[in-house]
């Protein structure tokens, strides 16, 4: 409940608007309610051949001289009996006396109260049946419908109104609503996407979302026009016998009683439908990022099979869902047609008996029209609390986005952005990196003690077998990860207590695992520096050896790369990416595989470019292929998250035999 309403307050700057939804939805009521009004005139013309001014004139004759005198005059006999039972001595038949002749007063008192209101209404209505209703009975019916027509016609548009203005503000509340989360996923640290998995964050930004803005909808909406709509039978039904209208309110409670066991269940059922959502488009996205590994192992029927399983479990949860939205329409259904009959046979018992008393209470004058009005607006007033049963199930279903929602957008990253950190200036100096451990895991160490100083301009290689921490030591300079123990200094200043921003635009990063976004060459070059010029962004690709293949795509540099980079080659991904790292003139440059994917030739050139580029920046290179070893000032050897060896390629052949053993390899590989 809690989320749900931290979610309504993202309607607040448009509260402007929910007001004038009220007030339409306010207005459709009134009229809704004004509508069954014209029942009765219909069946008094309908049913006699009396036209609406003779019938007025003898209601109101009736009332003044047949049902208002007698209750006077027996009022007056009433007040006379308790008068002398309020003189006899104090004893108990005279208490019992008393209170009978008492209650019998009030019956008496309250009934010539009914009847002077009727009076007065059937006097105000006789005031407008004679200015505007014609005296022959199918004009007067004419012209009653016309005005049916006209206000069901203007309650539609207040209805209409009222609807899209509903739909505006739960719109606007989600779009920024959306763009919070977005906001607040995208700086969270790269462990929490490791953790959630994108799958579920796309689930949470996506289908929650729908589901909660339905639940908002169904708020601002349907919570506030329903009930309204009920209110104005309410009224309108008391005014013609509250007593029948008090018997048929019973529903309320019984009903609300229904809603909210079946409530219950729904928000634990749409909470487990929309993890399934989740598992479900995790499926999607492993199958179709990796649809060539699934092609080339002939593995489409696993993935048919997986996939399959997936939906069918969702698809039992969700009509579980299904089966509780549907129960509780007809529940609440039956309730109300059995109080709507209950309450009928008791009018009719009225009408046809014409008892003092019913049950415990007394009974006012009604005739067989006013009873068919009063039932139509009892069933009037069902139908919004029938409506009012699904209402209650999808802001249940609402609740249960929600709590997914903000229970993601409430991690705060371990990696804060240290906006009152210190900017740091061009790295000039050195990097160290002092007793640094750290584990993705509590237990489950990957760097364990390393210490490791590099200075400016330098570069140095880090080499060893695979899981040994080389990547990982590296992911530690952005702080894509913070060490566990230990410390990293960037010209002395600890990268933890920096300005985050300044220190990562300071740093270049090509992968092996090249990312590219669906756009432009262009954009895809300059991302690191949106500002760059074109001329910036084409030497950046000359530099890259990039330029020559782009200016020969059907659009040059305007040549969309398809999701992932798709339409290019591997090779021609890595030098985009090198490019993109050129154009971004980072002081650090972090080179993890970046020719994997590079033919021979190209390879070559790259490693010329690189070494250019290198020049005057402190390099970090990770890579297995020992000639790329060849530009590094230093070689650093790592085995099981510690570094065990640092020297020239010559000096670790003599003194490192892991080195010795891999340089041996990589030898046996190129010979085979």
């Amino acid at each position: 409940m809690k989320n749900f309403l931290r979610a309504c307050k993202y309607a607040w700057p448009y509260r402007y608007r929910v007001l004038v939804s009220v007030a339409c939805a306010l207005l459709a009521a009134v009229l809704w309610g004004l509508n069954f009004t014209a029942i009765y005139p219909l069946l008094k013309i309908l049913g006699g051949e009396e036209n609406l001014q003779s019938w007025v004139d003898d209601s109101i004759l009736k009332l003044e001289t047949e049902i208002i005198p007698p209750l006077e005059d027996k009022i007056e006999d009433l007040r006379a009996k308790k008068a002398e039972r309020e003189k006899e001595p104090d004893s108990p038949q005279r208490d019992v006396g008393l209170r009978k002749v008492s209650g019998y007063l009030a019956d008496a008192e309250s009934k010539l109260e009914n009847a002077r209101h009727d009076l007065y209404r059937y006097r105000v209505a006789k005031r407008f049946i004679d200015a505007f209703l014609p005296h022959g009975g199918f004009q007067t019916l004419a012209v009653i419908m016309a005005v049916l027509i006209i206000a069901v016609a203007i309650k539609g548009l207040f209805e209409f109104a009222q609807e899209t203005l509903v739909g505006n503000v739960v719109n606007r509340s989600l779009f920024d609503l959306r763009n919070v989360f977005f906001r607040r996923a995208i700086h969270l640290d790269v462990a929490s996407f490791n953790t959630s998995g994108s799958h579920e964050l796309m689930s949470r930004c996506t289908n929650d979302m729908e589901t909660l803005g339905t639940g908002m909808k169904t708020v601002l909406g349907k919570i506030i026009a329903e009930p309204l709509r009920a209110l104005a039978c309410i009224v309108v039904a008391c005014f013609i016998n509250w007593q029948l209208t008090l018997l048929f309110l019973i529903l309320v409670p019984v009903s609300l009683y229904v809603l909210t066991r079946i409530g219950r269940n729904m928000k634990r059922a749409t909470r487990k439908v929309l993890d399934r959502m989740s598992s479900i488009l995790k499926i999607l996205q492993e199958t179709f990022a990796g649809i060539r590994i699934v092609k080339a192992f002939a593995r489409e029927a696993h993935e048919r099979r997986r996939f399959r399983a997936a939906t069918k479990d969702y698809y039992q949860k969700a009509m579980w869902v299904v089966t509780l939205d549907a129960l509780s329409g007809p529940i609440i259904e039956f309730f109300s047609v059995t109080v709507i009959a209950c309450a009928l046979l008791a009018g009719a018992y009225i009408v046809l008996e014409k008892p003092e008393r019913l049950w415990f209470m007394s009974t006012t004058h009604m005739d067989m029209e006013s009873l068919l009005q009063l039932y139509a607006l009892l069933a009037a007033i069902a139908d919004p609390v029938r409506k009012l049963s699904s209402v209650y199930t999808r802001i249940q279903a609402g609740w249960a986005a929600a709590d997914r929602i903000f229970n993601f957008m409430d991690r705060e990253p371990e990696i804060r952005g240290n906006a009152a950190g210190p900017s740091l200036a061009p790295h000039a100096r050195s990097i160290e990196f002092h007793n640094v451990c750290f584990s993705y895991d509590p237990g489950h160490p990957i760097l364990t003690g390393v210490s490791l100083c590099v200075r400016h301009g330098e570069v140095i290689a880090l080499v060893g077998k695979n899981g040994c921490g080389k990547t990982t030591l590296l992911n530690l300079l952005p702080r894509f990860y913070d060490p566990d123990h230990g410390a990293i200094l960037l010209d002395g200043i600890d990268i933890r207590t920096a300005h985050l921003r300044s220190l990562r635009k300071q740093i270049g990063v090509v992968t092996q695992d090249t990312i590219l976004f669906d756009d432009t060459i262009y954009h895809n070059i300059a991302y690191g520096k949106p500002n760059a010029t074109k001329e910036q962004v084409e030497e950046a690709a000359r530099h890259a050896k990039a330029h020559d293949y782009i200016v020969k795509l059907p659009r040059g540099y305007e040549t969309r790369v398809g999701e992932a980079g798709t339409k290019l080659s591997g090779g021609q991904k890595q030098r985009l990416s090198l490019a993109r790292a050129i154009l971004s003139d980072p002081s650090i440059l972090i080179l993890d595989e970046f020719t994997s994917q590079a033919d021979a030739e190209t390879e070559i050139e790259v490693h010329r470019i690189v070494r250019e580029f290198m020049k005057g920046r402190t390099t970090f290179i990770i890579t297995h292929r020992f000639h790329t070893l060849e530009s590094a000032d230093r070689i650093v050897v790592l085995d099981a998250g510690h570094v065990i060896a640092e020297g020239t390629h010559a000096e670790l052949l003599k003194t490192c035999p892991l080195y010795q053993r891999l340089h041996e390899a990589h030898g046996q590989r190129l010979v085979a």
